[in-house]
């Protein structure tokens, strides 16, 4: 069987040879080219089975390349496959648009590769191996007429199903558990931080005691200076526990390869919920100072539309898309920049991570906040702050205007707009504070015109 061949085209030395050891590793002939220009001259003499397509490269750019392929009827049915740093679904779209059918990140991974050449087709179905068997041979090797049915038996060695099982989920699993154990890790370390800080909280509040007379013990106020130091160990260790238990939960369910696929998702949610009380810890730990830290001031010349999004939805959606598609309706002759900036403001909130969390009732004291923060944002990538409708409006404003108008989309998030008010004033409610962390948890429009 003739080997596959695939063309790697970018521009950068070390990321060519990165991707051409893990292809080689899977039997395929790797060909490269440093520019576009390079690859369309390769492409006149041979035929690879897939391009790996860079973007940004000297010259002609990798969407202009993936235009002249797909122009070309030579060339227009190999599949292409974006290799490139850039992300997001509003990319994705794009190259889907122009007939790449996907994008590979630049911090590609071994199973990463492994999908996309499975998904091509490029690389034998796993259950291939298992479920062929010859039925001619079979009738040869017995003597059997053609019309005869002769009983297969199935020639597995021991353990073989096994290892292939093994063979094809361990690098995720090895992944996920690498993940955990630094998760863990830095879990222990985040409660720890917070225990000690409550206790030495609690410790200011407690009234000193009376000066002692000449005749009183001294060895009791000695006893009371270790009684923080105790308490913070005999907590620390109980977060310990549940989380060594849940980790050594996690490591067992990895050791049968009958039910690998319900075991990762398992891990996968442990990772997650692991994930989401570390951003709950740095929240309650960040400091007063960093709250109140003012955002950077914009440059000369900006025009700033500020649009609040409230705690739950997606900051790209919903009134926020209607204001930016009304903003488009106003720029058909602008020349110059549109950034599109997300920041995060932490809520007062009620709940917990399992059942999740709410706003908290506005006559509720800030000090009795289950959580500070912004959990729902927190856990959301730069793809999902994006709805599908925002991706197919820049799309399409963007093939009507040309390069007029360049857009750009980025989180910084948190710089609050607006100072947070001093969690220890007396009286101050969840209410005042989400009126305020309302108005931090916001998208903004810049209009930069061109120089």
């Amino acid at each position: 069987m003739t080997a596959k061949r695939a063309l790697i085209v970018d521009d950068s030395r070390s990321a060519r040879v990165i991707l051409g050891r893990m292809l080689e590793g899977y039997g395929l002939q790797v060909d490269t080219a440093e520019s576009a220009e390079q690859a369309l001259e390769y492409l006149r003499e041979q035929r690879p089975d897939v391009i790996f397509m860079d973007h940004l490269m000297p010259g002609m750019d990798g969407f202009q390349a993936v235009q002249a392929l797909k122009a070309n009827p030579h060339t227009a049915t190999i599949p292409v496959m974006m290799y490139t740093s850039q992300e997001g679904e509003l990319y994705l779209s794009q190259a889907r648009a122009l007939g790449a059918v996907g994008v590979l990140p630049k911090t590609v991974k071994q199973t990463d590769v492994s999908r996309v050449l499975y998904q091509l087709r490029l690389l034998p179905d796993r259950r291939a191996a298992d479920s062929t068997h010859s039925l001619p041979a079979a009738q040869a090797a017995s003597g059997a007429s053609e019309t005869e049915v002769v009983p297969i038996e199935r020639s597995h060695e021991p353990g073989e199903i096994e290892r292939a099982v093994r063979g094809a989920i361990g690098p995720a699993l090895e992944e996920q558990t690498t993940e955990l154990r630094r998760c863990v890790t830095h879990g222990l370390e985040a409660l720890g931080r917070r225990m000690t800080a409550r206790l030495e909280a609690l410790a200011a509040r407690l009234p000193e005691a009376p000066p002692a007379s000449a005749s009183a013990i001294p060895e009791r106020p000695a006893r009371r200076r270790w009684l923080p130091l105790a308490a913070t160990v005999a907590l620390a260790w109980v977060p310990a526990l549940v989380l060594g238990a849940l980790y050594v939960q996690a490591l067992s369910s990895t050791s049968g390869p009958a039910s690998a696929d319900s075991r990762l998702g398992a891990l996968e949610a442990q990772q997650a919920q692991i994930l989401t009380l570390l951003a709950e810890l740095r929240a309650e730990l960040r400091s007063p100072a960093a709250d109140s830290e003012p955002a950077q001031p914009a440059p000369a010349g900006l025009r700033t539309t500020i649009e609040q999004v409230p705690y739950g939805e997606a900051p790209l959606a919903g009134a926020r898309l209607e204001r930016l598609r009304a903003l488009l309706a106003e720029l058909p002759d602008f020349r110059g920049r549109l950034r599109i900036t997300t920041y995060v403001g932490d809520f007062c909130l009620t709940g917990n991570a399992l059942e999740g969390y709410s706003i908290a009732a506005d006559d509720l004291p800030v000090t009795g906040c289950d959580l500070l923060g912004n959990p729902f944002d927190d856990g959301l990538t730069m793809a999902e702050r994006q709805s599908l409708d925002f991706a197919n409006l820049i799309s399409t404003f963007q093939r009507e205007v040309g390069d007029t108008l360049a857009i750009g989309v980025q989180h910084l998030g948190r710089q609050p707009r607006v100072a947070y008010p001093d969690r220890a004033r007396a009286a101050l409610t969840a209410g005042e504070w989400n009126r305020i962390a309302a108005q931090n948890n916001r998208v903004e429009f810049a209009l930069e015109p061109a120089s």
